[in-house]
């Protein structure tokens, strides 16, 4: 592989692993605020405005998280300097995946038929594993700059 691809190949890897941190964070630290502080006397419209902006967007993460462990292979099979600093931010990437995949096919199909009693506590899970996702996401990133730098 000339140096020209393998170039463009990390930066699609850095770049789309940048997106999908950058995008829980914006969203547990902006977006969900917001939406509590706005609609904090109206639960249920709260609820149906968080639906509709989460609605169709876990194969778009899927197909993201795809190209990120699929690039980030190819580099590793270039480059093996370091190969310990990548297995711990792979295993931290399948451990956040796994988040991902409960809260897309058990937690939400559980908040979407909740009741209104039933909310806060799934609410304050979702916070509890968005916020585990991203610092597992975050730190495999981290380590990822590590080891370039190394």
């Amino acid at each position: 592989m000339t140096i020209a691809t393998t170039a463009v190949l990390a930066i699609v890897h850095a770049g789309l692993a940048a997106a999908w941190v950058g995008g829980m964070a914006y969203s547990l630290f902006v977006v969900q605020p917001k939406l509590k502080k706005y609609f904090a006397a109206d639960q249920d419209s709260r609820e149906a405005l968080t639906t509709v902006i989460a609605s169709g967007n876990r194969w778009k993460v899927v197909g993201l998280i795809g190209v990120i462990a699929l690039s980030g292979v190819i580099l590793l099979l270039l480059n093996h300097d370091h190969w310990q600093l990548h297995a711990v931010k792979g295993l931290l990437l399948l451990i956040a995946t796994g988040i991902f995949w409960y809260v897309s096919w058990r937690h939400w199909p559980q908040r979407v038929f909740a009741t209104a009693a039933e909310l806060p506590v799934l609410q304050r899970r979702l916070i509890l594993l968005a916020t585990t996702m991203l610092g597992l996401a975050g730190t495999a990133f981290a380590l990822g700059v590590l080891a370039e730098h190394l």
